[in-house]
């Protein structure tokens, strides 16, 4: 057998002789491991281009927060100063409230006695830093922390004028970085020079002036090229808080600060020590400049509401109001024409849907900014009736019911009609036309004090109502504003009416917005109402204001004739009218039919167009036989079939006209030949692009 054909795993035959065994093989020598390679050490390079490509993912995840929270791309606009612009509803301004804003400079034409008091003070290695300044943020840290100097800051001017037109003046870590990245963004897109005039165009100097035009012209009366080192040195020294330092309020303040300055400019080599003694203390020399009105009663009124309206405010906006000049200047020549002395007077004219078209505060805003229209809180007198009549038109009673005029005693209070007389049983629409005051005072206690609150309530008065019946009088307190929208709601047929200022309405919550928050007045109490509140005119208290053209409106006066008042509506526009004294001391002979009735006549013919309505003949009393009779009827307080009286007639020589009024109140005026007198004297005196007497304007 072949040894290479040898099987070792393969059994041998049964009849074959013993086996031979192979001794065991050695076992093979266990394998050489082969040497480790040398251990791996990064590269200082490496670390270094990682280091380099982590600050590059940083400063792109910086910028992109920058540009959300404070967009790069306004960095190349000049910064303006928060102010608003009212408009009338023709678009024309009428009032500007906010900055005054100079013209921009250009720091490389200005003397530089005038860049260096800035630099001195305020940024004295502005040329040398890159947005930030190391070392005055250390000397600004040490100052504050170690010393008992008063504080400093360690911004530069290129932090400033960032934190100027991005920033807040919050004082948080988050804030601080973003004016760092931003003061590097400057610095890389405008040159020093650019950034310098920027700040100077829009830094603060206090007086609400921004900008070093406008500080230099309304501290000085110059522009700002013309300034000397005293001027120019002081307005430098305004910007480290320009509100406290302003000369016109703190002229030794900003003097001392004036000579800090001028320290400044002599260490930083702006000034010799010979031209910083020759310094004097800067003399103001403020100007007058002729701009648009910042005060107003209506605008003063209105720019809350604007103000909430625009939201945050970055830049010059312009809000357009519901004002109407035409109508505006229609209610000043009546409050002029009227010839108050010592009394004071209210006018609001609105829309049937709430919107301010004409506003006067007083006779006199110049003497005395409060707005008696908005602001003051006096006693309706009889206006307050309207909801005392409609409460009783919503229990179901209507203008033909008859109610008691004759005197009567609630509780421990009696009240009073004005005139005098009582007339016993009359009809609701009589009663509310001579403006009874037992009858409405009747009428509350069969309604309840709480209908005739909830009445007022749902046409818009919201101040406080004591729950008596002594509110039938009007002796609870309201603004003239909430009660002509009360009455405008009867002219809208729905309530209430929100009187409003702005032509694009504040948004309210979704009641407002769905007009849920309003309800139409049913018809038969609207149709009543307007027939009772027409009767006055025609034939009550209110007839001096009576139009050729359908008025509806009602008279007011309350007691020791301390507030007299006339409110009512015509052809779309309703209007009220308060006269009486700030300290609410009595008026003699001072009546809501009177003076207020006229005012509100000569405004609304001008409003409306319309004429004076023919003045009916006066009434007289026919002589009868049995007098016995009519004098029982005055001992028993009724005389029925008397007519009211009006009397009018003229006084020659005195000068002075006499009128009888038919609730019996006494009114003494001019007579005709002073009227005419002061009417000339009116036409001179009037201003020039005011229109003569009875034009269109």
């Amino acid at each position: 057998m072949r040894i290479d054909s040898f099987d070792p795993w393969r059994v041998p035959p049964a009849d074959s002789g013993p086996a031979v065994v192979d001794p065991p093989a050695a076992p093979p020598p266990a394998p050489v491991p082969e040497p480790l390679p040398p251990a791996w050490r990064p590269s200082p390079m490496r670390w270094l281009a990682r280091g380099a490509a982590a600050a590059i993912v940083l400063l792109v995840l910086l910028v992109a927060w920058l540009a959300v929270t404070a967009p790069l791309s306004k960095s190349l606009e000049p910064p303006v100063p928060p102010s608003i612009t009212l408009l009338s509803a023709e678009g024309d301004p009428i009032a500007r409230h906010g900055a005054v804003i100079g013209d921009p400079v250009d720091a490389t034409r200005l003397p530089d006695h005038v860049t260096g008091a800035f630099l001195a003070i305020e940024d004295r290695r502005f040329r040398s830093h890159w947005g930030i300044d190391p070392r005055g943020i250390a000397r600004a840290f040490w100052n504050n922390s170690f010393t008992d100097n008063s504080a400093q800051g360690g911004s530069t001017i290129t932090q400033q004028l960032a934190k100027n037109v991005f920033l807040s003046s919050d004082r948080t870590l988050a804030r601080k970085l973003r004016e760092v990245m931003i003061a590097f963004w400057l610095e890389a897109w405008l040159s020093k020079d650019e950034i310098l005039s920027r700040y100077l165009s829009n830094v603060y100097f206090g007086d609400n002036v921004y900008g070093l035009s406008a500080a230099a012209r309304h501290y000085f009366s110059r522009d700002a090229d013309d300034l000397t080192v005293s001027q120019a040195a002081m307005l430098a020294g305004l910007v480290k808080a320009p509100s406290r330092l302003a000369p016109t309020q703190n002229l030794k303040g900003a003097r001392d600060r004036q000579a800090v300055v001028v320290g400044a400019m002599e260490a930083a080599g702006y000034l010799t020590a010979a031209e910083a003694d020759d310094v004097a203390p800067a003399r103001l020399k403020v100007a007058r400049i002729k701009r648009l009105p910042t005060g107003t009663y209506f605008a003063d009124w209105v720019l809350p509401q604007a103000r909430d309206n625009a939201g945050a405010i970055a830049a010059d906006q312009t809000v357009q109001t519901t004002l109407e000049m035409r109508h505006q200047r229609a209610a000043e020549r009546a409050v002029r024409a009227a010839g108050l002395r010592q009394a004071q007077v209210a006018i609001v004219s609105m829309r049937p849907d709430g919107r301010i078209i004409a506003m006067v505060g007083g006779k006199d805003y110049a003497k005395s900014p409060f707005n008696r229209a908005t602001q003051a809180r006096r006693q309706p007198g009889s206006t307050f009736k309207l909801f005392v009549y409609l409460a009783a038109l919503r229990a179901g009673m209507d203008p033909d019911d008859l109610v008691d005029d004759s005197p009567v005693t609630i509780a421990d209070w009696s009240p009073k009609n004005s005139d005098g007389r009582y007339r016993g049983e009359i009809t609701l629409a009589q009663a509310f036309a001579q403006s009874s005051n037992v009858a409405a005072a009747r009428l509350t206690q069969q309604v309840g004090p709480r209908a005739v609150i909830r009445a007022a309530r749902d046409l818009g008065i919201s101040t406080p109502i004591p729950s008596e019946a002594t509110i039938a009088l009007g002796t609870s307190s309201v603004s003239l504003l909430e009660l002509t929208a009360a009455y405008a709601a009867i002219a809208a047929g729905e309530a209430p009416v929100r009187a409003r200022g702005l032509a694009q309405p504040v948004e309210g919550s979704w009641l407002d917005r769905l007009g849920l928050d309003r309800s139409a007045i049913p018809a038969d109490q609207l149709d009543a109402m307007r027939a009772m509140l027409a009767g006055s005119i025609e034939r009550g208290t209110g007839r001096q204001a009576a139009l050729s053209i359908p008025a509806f409106g009602k008279t007011g006066t309350t007691q020791d004739n301390r507030d007299a008042l006339f409110v009512g509506y015509a052809d779309g526009i309703v209007t009220g009218v308060w006269v009486g004294n700030d300290d609410n001391t009595p008026n003699a002979g001072l009546s809501g039919g009177g003076v207020p009735a006229r005012i509100w006549r000569d405004y609304m013919t001008r409003a409306t167009g319309a004429q004076t309505a023919a003045r009916a003949e006066p009434a007289v009393i026919e002589a009868v036989e049995d007098s016995g009779n009519i004098i029982d009827d005055f001992a028993n307080g009724a005389v029925p079939a008397i007519p009211p009286v009006d009397f009018e007639g003229e006084f020659e020589g005195l000068g002075i006209n006499l009128r009888v009024g038919p609730d019996g109140g006494i009114e003494i005026g001019p007579g005709t030949r002073t009227r005419d007198a002061d009417a000339a004297r009116r036409r001179e005196e009037a201003p020039d692009d005011m229109p003569p007497e009875g034009d269109e304007f």
